[in-house]
């Protein structure tokens, strides 16, 4: 067991084996794999990524870039060469799943449209609410793919820029890092309570 639980990828393997055995058996007293199976299948995916993205966007703003300032300068390095480069890799690909998953997740379920639409001018409130959830997450997928991850690579040394440049492009990182934190939190809550209120 400890071989298993000491490397990652073992146990992410193992995980997703039982997962998938526990999606089979949903299947299997469903009785189907119709359009509903698959929202199901759709809202765990969006689900998974979407813990991995917020979850790694709570690290960075919760504690990463508070607690820089008071790690000595020698060891800065080990984070922006080793830990950062990692987490924003899982960042930037779980906002991406996230995004399109939850994009499908609408489009299977029937409403993409209305939800971009805001409900038809927040005519429909089920639409409406998780319309404004799905525009907050696309502002904040747009963020990490246009805006932090370039600015990252500046500030990492991961793309060529002098020490001014990577002081500006930490700065943009942080501030677009910090909208999607603001973001984060009425975006969860239209995503979590459409479920409960509309079903």
């Amino acid at each position: 067991m400890a071989g298993l639980l000491s490397n990652l990828r073992n146990t992410l393997i193992v995980s997703f084996v039982i997962a998938l055995a526990v999606i089979a058996g949903y299947q299997m007293h469903y009785g189907s794999t119709d359009a509903i199976f698959w929202q199901a299948v759709f809202r765990w995916l969006h689900t998974l990524a979407g813990i991995l993205w917020i979850g790694l966007l709570y690290y960075f703003n919760f504690v990463q870039i508070r607690k820089m300032p008071e790690i000595p300068a020698e060891l800065k390095p080990a984070v922006s060469r080793f830990i950062a480069p990692e987490a924003l890799f899982w960042f930037r690909w779980a906002a991406l799943v996230t995004w399109v998953m939850g994009v499908i997740l609408a489009f299977n379920r029937g409403f993409l449209v209305e939800a971009l639409t805001l409900g038809n001018g927040f005519q429909d409130g089920r639409t409406a609410f998780i319309g404004l959830g799905m525009w907050l997450a696309t502002i904040m997928f747009i963020n990490v793919w246009a805006f932090i991850w370039p600015a990252q690579k500046i500030a990492l040394g991961i793309k060529e820029g002098d020490a001014d440049a990577k002081a500006a492009a930490g700065r943009k990182a942080m501030i677009f890092s910090r909208i999607n934190t603001l973001l984060s939190v009425p975006m969860l809550a239209t995503m979590t309570m459409n479920q409960t209120i509309f079903g």
